[in-house]
């Protein structure tokens, strides 16, 4: 897939998702296949004012590219300078993905994410001034509408692919569904068919075939996934098994525990013990879901902060359940 000048190594795509999308997560998911990856969402305003913990969000190594980063605000003014001064002099940011889609009320109640759904002037104001400025392909991501009444998404692919943007990644749920319901693939299919620009279908996609037959109902260029890939980055390369029409396969309780325990050294080696065991717990309770006795391990986890005694109770975890 071409993203403007940038071209992919595949059309499978690692959806932003704030705290688990980070730059080592990143680094996994490329490993194991992702084509592209996408960072946290980033505040425009962050950024402008110079915040710290904003700025750290921007942060990519050389092991994760081609790499989008998001950026989320409402201002067109804020966003352009934003583009001007922090983005188009990082030669390490391939695109430049702006988000149109977060259903998060703190996010949502400063007019940006999903809220823009509501106002497709300002949207063509915000494309308008960043396509402007950008040195970068520029791409947006958006679900279906607001809610119901208010499905936006049609004409707001429209207005992207006349602003200039790049690509449009739809998720097929409104704004008020947030995470729930069934996402709706006739209107990815929709939004496909009226727009010439790559789009990238988002929503439902849990397990490798789920991708496959997206890409068949609604035609789409890519898949971006986002939860079907917590405590699992394995997905990216068994759809791509599939694609090459090679047998899927599941991975092991044993690689399972082995990339849990990678993860968890690369985590703290970026951030530090403290924070790397703290941010860890959810993925290990990703990495073991479903697994026998997963509810007692993450519990003991839960309550531990040091590096050393996680990775020894997953080991002993995996030898109770792997005696073999």
């Amino acid at each position: 897939m071409q993203i403007g000048k940038v071209a992919l190594e595949n059309d499978i795509v690692l959806a932003p998702m704030a705290g688990v999308t980070d730059r080592v997560y990143r680094t996994i998911c490329r490993e194991m296949g992702a084509g592209l990856v996408v960072t946290e969402m980033v505040s425009c305003k962050g950024l402008y004012y110079g915040d710290e913990k904003t700025k750290n969000l921007t942060y990519i190594t050389a092991d994760e590219r081609p790499v989008a980063l998001q950026i989320f605000g409402s201002d067109p003014d804020i966003m352009a300078k934003v583009v001007e001064s922090h983005i188009n002099n990082r030669e390490d940011i391939d695109i430049l993905d702006i988000n149109m889609g977060c259903p998060t009320p703190k996010i949502v109640k400063n007019g940006g994410g999903a809220a823009l759904l509501k106002n497709p002037k300002l949207v063509r104001k915000i494309l308008k001034s960043i396509v402007r400025v950008s040195n970068k392909p520029v791409t947006v991501k958006i679900r279906m509408g607001w809610d119901f009444d208010s499905l936006t998404g049609i004409e707001i692919a429209k207005i992207a692919e006349e602003e200039g943007i790049a690509a449009i990644t739809i998720h097929g749920r409104t704004r008020n569904m947030f995470y729930s319901g069934k996402a709706d693939w006739e209107y990815i299919k929709k939004v496909k068919e009226s727009v010439h620009i790559p789009v990238i279908g988002n929503g439902d996609v849990f397990e490798p075939m789920d991708a496959i037959k997206m890409m068949e109902y609604t035609g789409c260029d890519g898949v971006a996934i986002g939860r079907g890939a917590m405590g699992n980055p394995w997905i990216f390369k068994r759809i791509l098994a599939l694609k090459e029409g090679k047998k899927d396969m599941e991975p092991s309780s044993e690689e399972k525990i082995n990339m849990a325990i990678k993860h968890l050294n690369l985590l703290c080696l970026d951030k530090g013990e403290l924070v790397g065991v703290k941010e860890m717990r959810k993925h290990i309770a990703w990495y073991i879901k479903g697994m026998k006795n997963s509810n007692r391990i993450k519990n003991i986890i839960n309550s531990i902060s040091s590096k050393d005694e996680v990775e020894k109770v997953l080991l002993d975890y995996l030898s109770e359940i792997n005696p073999f």
